[in-house]
């Protein structure tokens, strides 16, 4: 007798990607928090303004050189980030060494494990041969976003003539490790010659949660996902290029296979809100774990529809020359404009965090905002 169709779509999963069991507790994850973390309020005194009411706050004229030595201080802004999704600060002379010692800061301070340092990226890394300053330096903890490199490794998604739906970029940073980010820091020292083109849109992921009914998100708090990342080990094959394969920023992420499960509803330790974690373009080819395939296509539609269809939970930024972007990936999307021809580059530093986890005793940041009165 033929097995049930049910069957046939759950065993087209790779056999090596096993759904594994979701983290329910700060402890489980990793992370030092006990609770939820409140601002002491020191950022107060510089100017500063949210750029929409769900997302994004600019900082116009504090430079973050000022304060990284003040703890006080950068653990208020990565209690900030966390809040508000990403922050801006424009034309800044933050240096590399130091955009590292501060993307650091921001998750120890914030309670992530010990064993979570900077992330080691498997292809875009110091193997490309791309400075990372003035002087050549290269560097592991740096990933160089550099449109050249990306229009040759993926040519049909980063073309300013391409006839794909620019939605398929939103994704946030990295799910497909085991230990994935918390906070990533850009800085764009290089853009297109003729000053246009080249945006970052950030969606959030609370807001996105919150467009959920009860009963969706009530189901989607019990789902994991699959996030799988095959492009690597093409670009290896085709182009040659070497893979980090160990040691990328934390011991569990390790391999080549570039697959994780996580929750696909997160809580974020810093604000203990629930933001839609499993979506987009990190679930491109992967999956929704425990479900029929029709099922997971369904779900990943659906939930990327909500991202990218509502624009009033992203916000959109014009990048000038050395301005910075932080933003907590646990809890955001993010996606480049390619509607540029000529070069964009910079330098991203990327956190790692915690093991995601959702704890059924958080609230969504609506609820979170309506006990506050706000």
């Amino acid at each position: 007798m033929a097995p049930p169709a049910a069957d046939i779509d759950l065993a087209v999963r790779p056999a090596e990607h096993q759904v594994t069991t979701k983290v329910r507790s700060r402890a489980e994850s990793g992370s030092r928090l006990q609770k939820p973390l409140v601002s002491s309020g020191s950022l107060e005194q510089y100017e500063h303004a949210s750029v929409t009411p769900v997302i994004g706050e600019e900082f116009p004229t504090l430079q973050l050189s000022e304060i990284l030595h003040d703890d006080t201080k950068v653990r208020d802004l990565a209690i900030l980030v966390s809040q508000r999704g990403v922050v801006f600060f424009r034309n800044q002379d933050l240096n590399i060494d130091d955009q590292k010692v501060l993307g650091q800061k921001l998750g120890e301070l914030t309670g992530k494990p010990e064993t979570s340092k900077l992330h080691r990226h498997a292809l875009s890394n110091s193997k490309r041969g791309i400075a990372v300053d003035e002087n050549g330096k290269l560097d592991d903890e740096v990933s160089v976003i550099s449109s050249e490199q990306n229009r040759t490794y993926y040519k049909d998604r980063f073309g300013a003539t391409s006839k794909r739906l620019a939605s398929e970029g939103w994704h946030a940073d990295i799910t497909f490790e085991r230990i994935p980010s918390d906070y990533a820091i850009l800085k764009v020292h290089t853009l297109p010659a003729d000053g246009t083109g080249g945006d970052t849109l950030w969606a959030s992921g609370y807001e996105a949660y919150d467009r959920l009914s009860p009963a969706w998100q009530s189901f989607a708090e019990g789902l994991t996902a699959t996030h799988h990342q095959p492009n690597f080990n093409r670009v290896a094959q085709q182009f040659g290029a070497a893979l980090i394969d160990t040691a990328r920023g934390a011991p569990e992420n390790t391999g080549l296979d570039f697959a994780a499960s996580h929750p696909v509803v997160r809580t974020n330790p810093v604000t203990g809100w629930k933001s839609l974690f499993g979506a987009a373009h990190q679930l491109e080819h992967g999956w929704i774990d425990g479900v029929t395939a029709r099922e997971s296509d369904i779900l990943k539609a659906y939930f990327l529809q909500v991202i990218a269809e509502n624009h009033d939970l992203q916000v959109r930024f014009k990048w000038e020359r050395n301005d910075v972007a932080v933003w907590d990936n646990r809890s955001v999307f993010h996606t480049a404009t390619n509607d540029y021809v000529g070069k964009r580059q910079g330098n991203r530093v990327v956190s790692l965090g915690e093991k995601p986890f959702f704890d059924g005793g958080s609230v969504s940041r609506r609820e979170a905002l309506a006990g506050r009165g706000e």
